[in-house]
C-alpha cells in the first residue's frame, strides 16, 4: 500500500504536469509573471464554470475577504456576523478593518451557520453576514438571504472549502456556491479542491459596479497606471499560480465526484457505529468534500487522534479551539450558552484523508483502523 497522505497533491501533479510544466515553460521565457495572458484566460474560464458575470483574482483567500468588505464600503465599528466554528480568517480581516467581529453559533450537523442563532445577533449596528460554506458544502443561503434582505445587510459568502459545490433554491435555481450573495471569496491554497501550487484566491459577483471597485482595491487602487482612484492593496494572482489553476479547472468536478465516492465509502463503512456520526449532507447543497469530518461521541476523539498517528494515518482536528475562546478574539459580550453547537463539536470532531488519489486500499485500511480503536 502507497503511503497515505491527509492531501496527496504530488500524485495529482502527475496526471497534470505535462500541461503545468509547458505553461511554465512559456511564462519564463515570457516574464508575463504579473497580470499576464493566463492570468486572464483563467479569470475568463473561472467566470464560465461558476455563471458569474465576474470573477476578480487576488492574492489569497483572506484577501478576497478583506477587499470585499472594503468594496462595499464598510466602516470602522460597523458590526459582521461570522461563525464561531471556522478557520480564523474569516473573523481576523473584520478585525484588520476595525469592524466590529459577531461570532455566532453553528449546527452541528452540517457545521454551518445556525439561523436562529444569526436572527438573534442582528442590531442596528449590524452591516454584513459573512456564512461560510465549512468543508464542502454551502450554509443555508436562501434563509441568510431572506434575513439579510429583511435588514438590508451585505453577504459575503466564504467559499475557501467549497468551490464546486452546488446550491439549490426551494424554486429550483441552482447556483454554484460562491456566487449567491452580494459578493463571494475563495482560496486556492494547494490543499484546497481547486488549489494552486502557492497562494491565491478570487472574489465573485454579478455586480458591475462592485466588480469595478474590487478590481482597483486589488491593484493598489488603480484603474489607469499610477493614477490611484481609491484606497488599495497588492494583492494580485502571478501568472504561475493562475496556469496551474487553469489546468486543474477543467477538472474540477472529477476531484469533486472523486471525493464524494472516498466520502461514501467512509460513511458506509462508519454508519452502523454508535458511538460516529458521519458528515450530514444538506437538502439544498451538494457536498465537495474539501474534508471529511466526523464526529466521535464517546470522549475518545484525542485518543483516536493519537492512535492513527501512531499508524501513520494522518489525521486533524478542524478546529480545537473555537474563535470566541481564542485569545485574539475574546470578547466580554459573549456567553458561552450562546455557543452550545461549537463548544460540542470543538470535542468531537475528526478529520480523515480526503483528496483525489485516495485508493480502495487505503480507504480500507483507514476506516478499519478507526472502527478497531472505537471497538476496543
Amino acid at each position: 500500500m502507497k503511503k497515505i497522505q491527509m492531501v496527496d497533491l504530488q500524485g495529482q501533479y502527475q496526471k497534470i504536469k505535462d500541461v503545468v510544466n509547458t505553461s511554465f515553460e512559456e511564462i519564463l521565457n515570457s516574464s508575463a509573471y504579473i497580470n499576464g495572458p493566463y492570468v486572464k484566460e483563467f479569470q475568463s474560464d473561472l467566470e464560465k464554470y461558476l455563471n458569474v458575470k465576474h470573477a476578480i483574482p487576488c492574492a489569497n483567500g483572506t484577501d478576497a475577504l478583506q477587499i470585499a468588505m472594503m468594496a462595499l464600503g464598510l466602516k470602522p465599528g460597523d458590526e459582521v456576523i461570522t461563525v464561531d466554528f471556522t478557520f480564523a480568517a474569516s473573523v481576523e480581516v473584520i478585525g484588520l478593518l476595525r469592524l466590529t467581529p459577531v461570532l455566532v453559533d453553528v449546527e452541528v450537523d452540517t457545521f454551518n451557520m445556525n439561523i436562529e442563532a444569526l436572527k438573534r445577533s442582528i442590531t442596528p449596528k449590524t452591516k454584513a453576514i459573512v456564512p461560510v460554506h465549512l468543508f464542502g458544502q454551502c450554509a443555508n443561503m436562501e434563509a441568510i438571504l431572506e434575513i439579510a434582505k429583511e435588514h438590508d445587510l451585505f453577504v459575503i459568502e466564504d467559499n475557501a472549502q467549497a468551490i464546486g459545490a452546488n446550491y439549490t433554491f426551494s424554486d429550483g435555481t441552482v447556483k454554484k456556491a460562491g456566487t449567491i450573495g452580494h459578493v463571494g471569496t475563495t482560496s486556492f491554497f494547494p490543499s484546497k479542491n481547486l488549489g494552486c501550487y502557492g497562494d491565491g484566491g478570487a472574489i465573485f459577483t454579478d455586480n458591475d459596479n462592485l466588480a469595478h471597485k474590487l478590481r482597483g482595491i486589488v491593484n493598489h487602487g488603480m484603474y489607469k497606471r499610477y493614477y490611484h482612484d481609491v484606497v488599495g492593496v497588492n494583492s494580485r494572482l502571478d501568472s504561475l499560480q493562475a496556469a496551474v489553476l487553469k489546468a486543474k479547472l477543467p477538472y474540477l468536478d472529477s476531484y469533486c465526484n472523486t471525493r464524494k465516492k472516498a466520502a461514501e465509502f467512509y460513511s458506509n463503512a462508519f454508519k452502523d457505529h454508535p458511538n460516529i456520526i458521519t458528515p450530514k449532507i444538506s437538502k439544498f447543497s451538494t457536498h465537495v468534500f474539501h474534508q471529511y469530518t466526523l464526529r466521535i461521541t464517546n470522549q475518545r476523539r484525542d485518543e483516536l487522534h493519537k492512535y492513527l498517528i501512531d499508524k501513520n494515518i494522518p489525521n486533524a482536528i478542524y478546529y480545537p479551539v473555537p474563535l470566541h475562546a481564542q485569545k485574539a478574539y475574546k470578547n466580554s459580550r459573549y456567553n458561552e450558552k450562546d455557543f452550545t453547537g461549537t463548544n460540542q463539536l470543538v470535542n468531537e470532531v475528526i478529520s480523515l484523508p480526503m483528496h483525489t488519489e485516495l485508493d480502495a486500499e487505503q480507504l480500507n485500511f483507514i476506516s478499519q483502523a478507526v472502527l478497531t480503536f472505537l471497538n476496543k
